[in-house]
């Protein structure tokens, strides 16, 4: 079963309104409302309200850069990602994601050459490591979103993440967008989805709902858009996350307005319709 969900655009809600907000749209998974620095009864009173209407809260973003080559900011990123982990953790969320960080010393999420040496790679195990073994989460995990220009940017390189980390609380967070990085494989993204849920289905927690459209301006340009302005195959994604058996969010991310994010959603719910594939209301 699919939950799709997506971002509402209130101010510091309170419970009630988050719940309310999200019933309007038709979500039933979203993202954590709170920040960690929330005080403690407030974290709880999200929680009972989202376990009390059916709302799954799939993600706390931990945005950061833990592998900084600039020991203060690598150091503020590694806190922030325990704090943020912890705060999955009593919020109910499926999972704290981030991306494993750059060796850019001008963009935190930025390419360099370092992000696939050997070192950079030792450097994220250790670093997730350190993150999960510290705060020790019962139920949430700790994930990292698949990038175009580091690592994981397959699922090959995923896999190998996931063996070398060798955490049970380590899981998969899955952004078919973010890793189609060549014009071959975005014509043949269909095929990329099936190998990517073939070899990691097992360990996905939750999916990030976006679309991407290839210009024709040399040398390549990719670009994020509206789902349903693409070419991503939909259809496939969600019968493969579909035949996964089990309830798996679907959060819609990245667009300018509360339009774009309806516009999108009726479309993945009537790609969905198209192919029979029942979502959470």
């Amino acid at each position: 079963m699919i939950r799709l969900g997506g971002p509402i655009y209130i101010a510091n809600p309170d419970p009630d309104q988050w719940i309310n907000a999200l019933k309007q749209e038709g979500y039933t998974a979203a993202v954590c409302p709170v920040d960690s620095d929330a005080d403690t009864s407030l974290i709880d009173a999200f929680r009972a309200a989202a376990e009390q209407n059916d709302i799954l809260i799939a993600e706390v973003g931990a945005w950061s850069n833990p592998i900084s080559p600039d020991d203060a900011e690598r150091l503020q990123a590694l806190d922030k990602c325990k704090r943020q982990l912890y705060l999955a953790d009593r919020i109910g969320a499926r999972c704290c994601v981030n991306i494993a960080g750059s060796r850019n010393r001008d963009q935190w999420d930025g390419p360099h050459p370092d992000n696939y040496s050997e070192d950079t790679f030792a450097l994220v195990v250790d670093t997730v490591r350190n993150i999960i073994d510290e705060v020790k989460p019962e139920n949430a995990c700790f994930a990292l979103e698949a990038m175009p220009w580091m690592i994981p940017d397959s699922a090959d390189s995923y896999l190998e993440l996931v063996r070398a980390i060798d955490r049970k609380k380590f899981a998969v967070h899955f952004d078919p967008v973010n890793i189609i990085n060549h014009p071959r494989q975005y014509y043949r993204n269909g095929a990329m989805i099936r190998d990517f849920i073939a070899k990691l289905g097992s360990a996905i927690v939750t999916c990030h709902a976006k679309d991407i459209r290839l210009n024709t301006k040399l040398t390549v340009h990719l670009e994020e858009v509206v789902p349903g302005n693409g070419e991503l195959a939909y259809g496939v994604l969600l019968r493969e996350l579909h035949n996964l058996g089990r309830e798996i969010p679907l959060i819609l991310e990245h667009l300018s307005s509360e339009e774009e994010y309806r516009t999108a959603a009726k479309y993945i719910r009537s790609v969905a319709a198209r192919e029979q594939i029942e979502l959470r209301a």
